[in-house]
Parts: structure tokens; C-alpha cells; sequence
């Protein structure tokens, strides 16, 4: 299996054990509010603006998670989430399946020391990459060379003007890495499912004009993929019905869920605006992709990416 991330240690064997378990059995818990069968979160984070873990794993059970993937922070975003370490440890709970991601600062010296430190502690891929340089900028480039090394795919954050600048030459860092999975998320990654783009717009709302960057990656590059986690992933779903249907069915393949949300309880506790945004995706793919569509989506997918057992 491609990118296996769990061999040679009994903390793999356990938490491969218990991925298998989720496929078969939803791993002993509630099953999912639209369907049963697995549902692999791939974007969450520990301390996420003060939220306790006892609280994260109240909300990946409310809305059926039965496995998470823990996104660290690195360089400023440690006051926001979770490091590396805490990720780590939470690793380590058995009450909820939990896998994790290694990062850092790319502009940081000892940030190659730090990603193969974590690598080699069964993390199972990079990111999220959320850092204001040039997503082709040398920084980027030596994160693209380890993870080609190291077999392990790298999440990015688009945000204009902040993070991994200039999505536009993004694809000739696709076409550089084509043993490199890369999985790409937030604002402006999902502003660009449309052609029409005004790109300090985050959450454009209205028709989306089809042939959109992000329709084209999807398309042309076998090793991109979209991660619908936050509010910008499910904006995307959410504001052209009907165009949503044909690309959840064009790339059926390539999608990820992930939830990215910070409430507390899966029905919106702690925050401004009541929502739990996971459960709100969750309902949205329910409402818009067949049963086929949801199990890759839902788990199919990004445990082909992340190397997890396959149901």
C-alpha cells in the first residue's frame, strides 16, 4: 500500500487495528449523522482557540467521526492549536482513533530536523503548511523535497496575501513533484472552484462560472487533492447546488472531508455564530453526492492518501 504510515511498531499495529475495526463495525460507536460506515475526519486540531481535548472528542463523536487526524501548529500558529508534541500525546488515546500530521515553519533552520523527528514517531504526512511564503519559494520547495523522500503527502493552506502565495504557480510545483501528494485547502483554494475569482474575496457567494484552477488541478494532476474541511470548503458546497453535484461526481476520487471546526460539542458550542461547521458539510454532502460518492469521500479517499486500512 502506498505511503503505508503504520509499520514495525505496536502503536501502529493498534491503530491500524483500529481503523479496520471502524470499517467493519463503526468501531463501536454512534454512526454517522448521514451514514453508516466510517468517517475519516482528516482536518482537526488540539487546543483549537482553547478548546480541551475532552471537548474535541465530544464533538468528533457527536458528528461520527470515528477517525481524526490532528493537524499541528507551528511558528505563530502555536496561539491558536496544538504543537507537534501535543498532537503526539493525544495520539495516544485509545477512546478515540486518532492519527497526526508533523509540521513547521519552512523559513525555520531546524525545520527538516523537526518534520523527520515527527515522521519517524508515525506521523502520517505534513501540514497543514500555513506560512506567508510562495507556495513554489525555496522554503516550500525543500518541504516538497523531504516529503518526496519521506513518501508522505503535504496539506496547504491558500490564503491570498498571507499563505502559500501565489496559487497560480501551483501547478508547476504539481508538475515537479508527481510522486508528491498534495492536498490543498481554505480560501482561496476554494474561490478558484469557480473562473471567476476576485481574489480578496474569501467566501464568494453566487453562481460559480465552471473551468475554475481548482476544477483543472483536479483533473489534470492525479496527485491533487481538495480538502473540504472550514467554513471556505463548506461555502464551497454549499453555494452552487447544482454545479456541486457534477464536481462531487467529476472528483469523486479526489476529495477529502474534514471538518476544521472549533465548537465544542458538534452542535456549535463556542462559537459566535451557534454552527457546528462539520456537522453543516456533513449535511450538505449528504443532501448532494449518492451513497458511493459519501464512502470515498467520507473515508475512501483519505485513507488511499493517508495509507490507512481500506474498507
Amino acid at each position: 500500500m502506498k505511503n503505508r504510515p503504520y509499520l514495525w511498531s505496536r502503536r501502529a499495529f493498534l491503530a491500524t487495528a483500529a481503523a479496520s475495526l471502524a470499517c467493519s463495525q463503526n468501531g463501536g460507536r454512534e454512526a454517522s449523522p448521514v451514514m453508516f460506515g466510517p468517517v475519516l475526519d482528516l482536518h482537526q486540531h488540539t487546543n483549537y482557540q482553547g478548546r480541551t481535548d475532552e471537548q474535541l472528542i465530544a464533538h468528533q463523536k457527536q458528528i461520527g467521526v470515528t477517525t481524526t487526524c490532528l493537524l499541528p501548529g507551528a511558528g505563530w500558529m502555536l496561539d491558536t492549536v496544538g504543537g507537534n508534541e501535543q498532537c503526539a500525546t493525544l495520539t495516544q488515546s485509545y477512546d478515540h482513533v486518532f492519527i497526526r500530521f508533523a509540521n513547521a515553519d519552512p523559513s525555520a533552520a531546524d525545520a527538516g530536523a523537526t518534520l523527520n523527528a515527527n515522521l519517524d514517531q508515525w506521523a502520517v504526512g505534513i501540514g497543514e503548511q500555513k506560512f506567508p511564503v510562495a507556495v513554489d519559494s525555496p522554503e516550500m520547495r525543500r518541504v516538497y523535497d523531504l516529503a518526496r523522500e519521506r513518501k508522505k503527502p503535504v496539506l496547504l493552506h491558500f490564503e491570498h496575501e498571507k499563505y502559500n502565495l501565489g496559487i497560480e504557480n501551483f501547478a508547476k510545483i504539481v508538475e515537479a513533484y508527481p510522486e508528491v501528494n498534495f492536498i490543498g485547502h481554505a480560501q482561496t483554494w476554494w474561490a478558484n472552484i469557480s473562473a471567476e475569482v476576485n481574489p480578496v474575496e474569501m467566501y464568494p457567494t453566487g453562481p460559480v462560472k465552471p473551468g475554475g484552477l481548482l476544477d483543472r488541478l483536479l483533473t489534470d494532476y492525479p496527485n491533487v487533492f481538495a480538502d473540504l474541511s472550514a467554513n471556505s470548503g463548506r461555502n464551497a458546497l454549499e453555494r452552487d447546488e447544482e454545479f456541486t453535484r457534477g464536481f462531487l461526481q467529476r472528483h469523486n476520487e479526489k476529495l477529502i472531508w474534514g471538518s476544521d471546526c472549533n465548537c465544542h460539542d458538534g452542535k456549535g458550542a463556542g462559537r459566535e455564530d451557534g454552527q457546528c461547521i462539520g456537522a453543516r458539510s456533513l449535511a450538505a454532502l449528504a443532501r448532494l453526492a449518492p451513497q458511493e460518492t459519501l464512502s470515498k469521500v467520507l473515508y475512501g479517499n483519505g485513507a488511499r492518501v493517508l495509507g490507512l486500512a481500506q474498507c
